[in-house]
């Protein structure tokens, strides 16, 4: 294809990624990210992906995409924003994080991804495609750096200078050369520690990775077990993920997006109590989270939450007086 021809391609599948509503999205040429596979190897053998055991398989996959897709040539990433001011309306409620407000993301991104994918192939008679979003051994948040979306937090979150960290990525692997981004070399964190001084567990690492251990939302959503007593007292009211070191982010104080639609919290959610919480049936559980982010965890593993989450609270409540 002539370079005109991949230039002109290329605009119009980022044309059309805003056009379906992505927030961003840049493109990558497809490599081996060796230096990533190290940091992946090294954080799993500290056990610092607690439960996740799925991590430490197929690093070789994570890092090179060509083993995804033999003939892999560039891969598009996208962001899309789930950030809204609107927020749980009792302040004693367990509270939950931005991304669990609305509709599960899988099933929001990925069919906006199999249209960005179907655009290309009508265009290109021949393009073949592969589509992930937190759906396969891709490492996005690295994929999404190489595209020059944002660089990595100290958080380890995908900042973007416009929109801040609330947004999920997504990708699309293709068989065709296209005009590729220039990867983000930059840091905007500077000297600021805030995420890692508010987070309440000491889960952040000084090299931009998570300890999951340690960590509230992993805690909450990948873990099966009971939550550490030690814990408890420091869930800061957190029910099913965690926004805190996000929260503390300057660069999420006027981020210039705000949430798809289908991101948005639910009323019904929104308007949930204190006691509606503590009295939730495994009936409201299907009605109300059946198709959101929360239906990862179990209805037991919800009850668990609810009450380390409110225990929390009320240690706070008497820390405080």
């Amino acid at each position: 294809m002539e370079s005109v021809l991949i230039q002109d391609l290329s605009d119009q599948i980022r044309e059309k990624a805003r056009e379906l509503g992505f927030d961003l999205c840049g493109i990558a040429r497809p490599r081996v990210l060796s230096d990533n596979g190290k940091i992946l190897e090294k954080w799993c053998e500290a056990g610092m992906n607690a439960g996740m055991i799925y991590l430490q398989r197929n690093i070789e996959k994570r890092i090179n995409p060509g083993l995804l897709m033999p003939d892999a040539r560039s891969i598009v990433v996208t962001g899309l924003s789930y950030y809204t001011d609107l927020k749980q309306k009792d302040p004693r409620a367990p509270v939950l994080s931005r991304y669990a407000y609305g509709l599960n993301y899988h099933d929001v991104i990925s069919p906006m991804l199999e249209k960005l994918l179907e655009f290309i192939k009508t265009n290109v008679p021949g393009c073949d495609g592969r589509v992930f979003c937190d759906s396969g051994p891709l490492l996005e948040k690295a994929w999404a750096r190489q595209a020059g979306l944002g660089w990595q937090g100290r958080h380890s979150i995908m900042i973007n200078r416009e929109i801040g960290s609330f947004f999920f990525i997504g990708a699309v692997v293709l068989n065709i050369e296209l005009d590729y981004n220039t990867p983000f070399d930059g840091d905007y964190c500077g000297t600021c520690t805030k995420c890692i001084e508010k987070c309440p567990t000491g889960a952040i690492n000084d090299d931009r990775t998570i300890d999951a251990r340690k960590c509230i939302a992993n805690l909450t959503i990948e873990n099966r077990g009971p939550i550490p007593e030690e814990i408890i007292p420091r869930l800061q009211g957190r029910v099913y993920g965690c926004d805190i070191c996000q929260n503390a982010c300057p660069w999420n104080n006027s981020p210039q997006a705000r949430a798809h639609p289908a991101f948005a919290i639910n009323d019904e959610v929104a308007a949930m109590t204190r006691e509606d919480w503590l009295s939730l049936t495994e009936d409201q559980y299907n009605m109300l989270f059946k198709k959101s982010a929360l239906e990862r965890v179990k209805y037991t593993d919800l009850l668990r939450n609810i009450s380390a989450a409110i225990k929390s609270m009320d240690y706070q409540q008497l820390f405080n007086q």
